[in-house]
């Protein structure tokens, strides 16, 4: 078991392009529930030594609970409360944490309640949206595809007027994460490490475009983690694959 785990390190080592070694912010993209992609986030964090981690799945006050002293799992999970939230088991995620144990912590999750504030008002008029150059509507076809995409997200059971809002939600949380990452960098000196599900990391519309209309002088990579094979969408700097897990019906929940 220790030499395969040394074995998977080395081949961890290997597959990080300077590219991403020379990188401000590296955006390590997930399938929220696969293991493996947990593992190589956190081989990938233990070996680029950020200075801050951005968390999509930690709210700011979480991020700041997270800088107190912890050692064990149990007392970060108890500082933070993961366990009690619907992500998937702290198991997957803490090793990431532990692979960079004197990072900052930074939070970019966005509660529901603050979600529904946020979409009472147009998008161009929220005070950062301009700064990420989402102060303008997106054109009809990128529009149309991410409508798309939230549809096949949601197993095509939400109604068709629904599917603006949530594309709008998606922006929001883009510019929480985008926000997160150039203030650690700024506080930090970098480098930073974001963890975020593959759609945020995406470069043709995702964090990676938000970072380069706000911030044209940082240097980005942006990671895909894929399984099977499967082809994700999106201009990544990089796509690896890893095997999915066993899995229910993830459309069972809108059938019942």
């Amino acid at each position: 078991m220790a030499l395969l785990a040394a074995l998977f390190a080395f081949e961890v080592q290997a597959e990080i392009p300077q590219a991403a070694r020379q990188a401000q912010i590296v955006i390590l993209g997930e399938l929220h529930d696969n293991p493996d992609h947990h593992v190589r986030q956190a081989m990938w964090v233990a070996e680029l030594r950020p200075k801050a981690l951005v968390f999509e799945m930690l709210t700011p006050v979480q991020g700041l609970n997270a800088q107190s002293e912890w050692s064990s799992q149990a007392e970060l999970d108890g500082l933070i409360g993961w366990s009690d939230t619907a992500w998937p088991s702290f198991d997957m995620y803490y090793p990431i944490f532990a692979a960079a144990p004197d990072a900052a912590i930074y939070g970019a999750g966005i509660t529901r309640g603050q979600l529904q504030h946020m979409l009472e008002i147009p998008l161009a008029t929220y005070p950062p949206a301009k700064r990420f150059g989402l102060d303008e509507p997106l054109d009809a076809q990128e529009q149309s595809a991410r409508e798309a995409l939230q549809a096949e997200a949601h197993c095509n059971a939400l109604p068709e007027t629904l599917l603006p809002m949530m594309v709008e939600a998606q922006q929001h949380r883009d510019i929480s994460l985008a926000d997160a990452a150039l203030r650690a960098l700024e506080q930090t000196g970098g480098p930073v490490a974001v963890i975020t599900g593959n759609g945020h990391a995406r470069a043709d519309w995702g964090v990676p475009s938000l970072l380069a209309h706000a911030a044209p002088d940082v240097i980005v990579f942006a990671l895909a983690q894929a399984e099977g094979d499967a082809e994700i969408s999106g201009g990544f700097s990089l796509t690896l694959d890893a095997p999915a897990p066993m899995r229910g019906d993830p459309c069972a929940a809108f059938t019942r």
